[in-house]
């Protein structure tokens, strides 16, 4: 699956005001909640202990959760989105950690440490259940997803739930976390180029020293061989082992993106275990993982596209051309000119990977939050202010930048499944893409060409769907212009998920589409709240909401700050 460069920059800690403001719905963007891995210590309140609940066929018996109080940073990462409902999230939020078996076919083998958190519900009395959920990724902070749910969740849904938060293993907080080469996202990245045979020689080698980097860390021989054991299996066992703990019988479970995959592969692996189950922005189980990339390449060029359009229909805001093709000639020119004189200063660049990394956010997002502060980043380098182009583009150019997305990403699909190991098919794919979606094809490439050196054994993907017992009561929603898991994506898991239903928002380019604030009556989020408080599904199998509509450019900040007209 595409994914983000992890670097926070300027760009993403501006959205993370946005959101903090209201101004974003963020399930699903584990970017704008992802921080660096730390370690968890003390501060250690009064804990409350939860018995796990097993059966005979529960290999592995949990230890019962001790809520406390978190660490600092965890606490720190909550506090973005502190003002975005009345709940204050930062000082509600609890954490425990849990014990699991690095290889779950060895219960009584190595363990390693998931970290959980707990943003408890607000009513009195008991709560109606937990929600464990997941952003995906794969690679996203669910530690401190959990914080962002529960605050977009309505007072009904805080009254009623806790919302239960994971780093799964390898990720954020939990330990080990994966890291395997601080210095490769330094700015600037080598150009991704359009197939030339320069930057194929570059990003060959980096990609192959990538895979060796993790193989050395984190393979055979390493004191924790978590390569071998990063697959979504292990996850969906895992996310069973956090069931048992929590002390219920049957799994309550979101999950956005990546933890479509996730939730079905559990949904099949454990179909008894499940609860209440949604997924949003949902995965191809029969594409994972080198096919799901034709199709993001398409999709993510056709949202680029339309974005493209919209600032042209806002040209006497941003002045980047008045049509699409002269907004689409200003980017691809600035990409050529980025790709051979980056922009530099004090310690930010600003090369050709850069400008498309962050870029691609307006492919995933059709928000004003997004779109408006994309193109005044655009704006700004048109008008010779390299100060905020950079703040909204720019990268740190020094070492020690957090991997641990990135790697764990690849730990994950890199070792799902077998991928191609000849580099001819990739070429020849990614060459005959790039003719018709040129705007990510070869950043995709490249970022997942680290998969054809890992050093890993490969799995057999589970066969979604085909088991005995599966629940009847799955909810998806999807967009159908989402480009990072694309409609027919969704078409598809809902007939694998047999007796599942599919909400559909008509003619939306946003990936994952909960909590965006479509409360309208039979909307998205109000579909949402019935089926959790009022255990009610649409009436029919595949059912079509309207979109929102495009977004706005704020109104003009006037000269005393103020905006136009008032």
């Amino acid at each position: 699956m595409v994914q983000h460069s992890k670097q926070i920059g300027g760009f993403v800690k501006k959205l993370v005001a946005v959101v903090a403001a209201g101004g974003l719905g963020i399930t699903g963007l584990g970017v704008l909640v992802a921080t660096g891995p730390s370690a968890v210590t003390g501060l250690v309140a009064a804990a409350t202990d939860t018995a796990a609940v097993t059966d005979a066929s529960d290999a592995f018996r949990p230890a019962g959760l001790k809520w406390h109080r978190c660490a600092t940073p965890i606490v720190k990462g909550a506090t973005a989105f502190d003002r975005v409902g009345p709940v204050t999230v930062s000082k509600i939020i609890q954490c425990a950690e849990l014990k699991v078996p690095l290889d779950h076919a060895r219960p009584n083998g190595q363990k390693i440490t998931l970290q959980l958190t707990r943003l408890p519900h607000r009513g009195k009395g008991k709560a109606k259940g937990d929600i464990v959920v997941n952003p995906g990724g794969p690679g996203a902070s669910g530690a401190l997803f959990a914080p962002a749910f529960y605050a977009l969740n309505s007072p009904s849904m805080q009254a009623a739930y806790n919302v239960i938060g994971f780093d799964p293993r390898g990720i954020g907080f939990s330990k080990p976390a994966l890291t395997c080469d601080a210095d490769y996202g330094n700015a600037p990245r080598p150009a991704y180029g359009h197939g030339d045979a320069t930057s194929i020689a570059v990003w060959l080698k980096r990609s192959k020293a990538y895979a060796d980097a993790c193989a050395r860390k984190y393979g055979k021989g390493s004191p924790v061989n978590l390569l071998d054991h990063s697959k979504t299996t292990d996850s969906a066992r895992d996310l069973n082992t956090i069931r048992a703990a929590l002390g219920h019988k049957k799994l309550n479970y979101y999950g956005g993106s990546y933890g479509t995959y996730l939730g079905s592969v559990y949904a099949t692996m454990f179909p008894k275990r499940v609860g209440k189950m949604v997924l949003d922005g949902n995965v191809d189980p029969a594409n994972v993982w080198y096919g799901a990339q034709k199709p993001q390449n398409i999709a993510f060029n056709e949202n680029m596209e339309y974005y493209f359009g919209w600032l042209a229909r806002y040209d006497d805001r941003y002045h980047l051309g008045k049509t699409k093709a002269a907004v689409r000639a200003f980017y691809y020119s600035l990409e050529a000119r980025l790709a051979k004189a980056p922009v530099v200063k004090n310690g930010t660049a600003v090369g050709a990977p850069e400008l498309l990394d962050t870029l691609q956010n307006a492919a995933y997002k059709r928000s004003q939050g997004v779109w408006h502060s994309l193109a005044v980043g655009l704006s700004a380098y048109k008008t010779g202010d390299l100060n905020t182009f950079l703040e909204t583009f720019g990268s740190n150019t020094i070492g020690g930048s957090d991997d641990n997305e990135f790697a764990a990403y690849h730990a994950i699909q890199c070792s799902d499944v077998q991928w191609p190991k000849n580099w001819r098919k990739w070429q020849a794919d990614a060459t005959r893409m790039d003719r018709i979606a040129p705007f990510s094809t070869w950043y995709n490439t490249w970022y997942n060409a680290p998969c054809m050196f890992w050093g890993a054994k490969p799995g057999t993907p589970v066969k979604v769907g085909q088991t005995r017992n599966l629940p009847k009561n799955i909810l998806l929603f999807q967009a159908t212009n989402d480009a990072a898991t694309p409609y027919a994506d969704a078409l598809k898991l809902q007939k694998l998920l047999k007796g599942s239903h599919l909400v559909v928002q008509d003619g939306d380019r946003t990936h994952v589409i909960v909590h965006r604030g479509d409360r309208r009556p039979g909307g998205v989020d109000a579909i949402f709240d019935a089926y959790w408080l009022k255990d009610r599904l649409p009436a029919k199998p595949i059912v079509h909401v309207s979109q929102l509509g495009d977004p706005t450019p704020p109104p003009t900040p006037s000269k005393t700050g103020a905006p136009a007209g008032k």
